[in-house]
């Protein structure tokens, strides 16, 4: 047989103190049950709140070869955050998410998400990338006001349209890559930020990566601020014309 393929996940953080013990328990908990070699690579954009603090203290817990901390001095966006954390990763795959605990259903039920359904579907499909669905199937959004369901959906609605990207959740931010595959795509990538997600997605389908989707349940976050204010909105309307007329 195979050998089993290595995760890493890339975990980029911004005054996430209080979730990342949660969000590192939850996944060490969830592959170490599904007897997944894992790795986690945080990579913290200077937080004030002592973030870097709570990950050392998580490295030496669980052990530097499975909790990286790898930092930056400042916050320079989610793009680069991801292509910071490449240089270190050593996994077959790697999963991209939040530290915000967003993607979680109940903590209890730890991660039914990676439980592997996104790792099953890559080998059902043997898919280059798989993406969680907000969109499609059973999957949903809870936690989240009037406002902020409309601009996730309408911005959804208005990429399908200009962009055709054959994947039904664009800004999403839990994916699973195949290694080579991201590499690919962050070079290519040109957007910082929120448009990012979106970007990966439309590039994938332009150089002929098989995209997969699983349907999740979005859940608002546990503690903190939601980052997502009038600036990215804008940032997100800009990129998404800038992606229609390039690709």
């Amino acid at each position: 047989t195979a050998a089993m393929a290595r995760l890493s996940v890339l975990l980029p953080t911004y005054n996430e103190r209080d979730n990342l013990p949660i969000a590192v328990w939850l996944l060490a908990r969830t592959f170490q049950r599904s007897g997944i070699d894992f790795e986690i690579i945080i990579i913290d954009d200077g937080s004030p709140d002592g973030t870097q603090e709570v990950a050392q203290q998580l490295e030496k817990i669980y052990g530097s070869d499975k909790i990286l901390l790898r930092p930056r001095a400042k916050k320079l966006g989610l793009g680069t955050a991801y292509i910071h954390g490449m240089k270190f990763a050593t996994g077959d795959f790697i999963v991209i998410m939040d530290a915000d605990l967003s993607h979680h259903v109940r903590l209890a039920s730890a991660f039914f998400l990676i439980k592997l359904i996104v790792y099953r579907k890559q080998k059902e499909g043997n898919f280059d990338i798989v993406s969680g669905t907000r969109y499609k199937g059973n999957g949903g959004v809870y936690g989240w006001d009037l406002k902020r369901k409309l601009i996730s959906r309408g911005a959804n609605f208005l990429t399908q349209v200009l962009l055709r990207p054959g994947a039904s959740d664009l800004t999403g931010s839990f994916r699973l890559y195949r290694k080579e595959v991201l590499q690919k795509l962050m070079e290519k990538c040109v957007s910082k930020g929120y448009v990012f997600q979106m970007e990966m997605i439309v590039r994938a389908r332009q150089l002929g990566f098989t995209i997969g989707e699983v349907p999740i349940s979005f859940v608002d976050r546990v503690y903190g601020e939601s980052k997502l204010g009038g600036n990215e909105i804008v940032s997100f309307l800009k990129g998404l014309l800038t992606l229609f007329a390039t690709t």
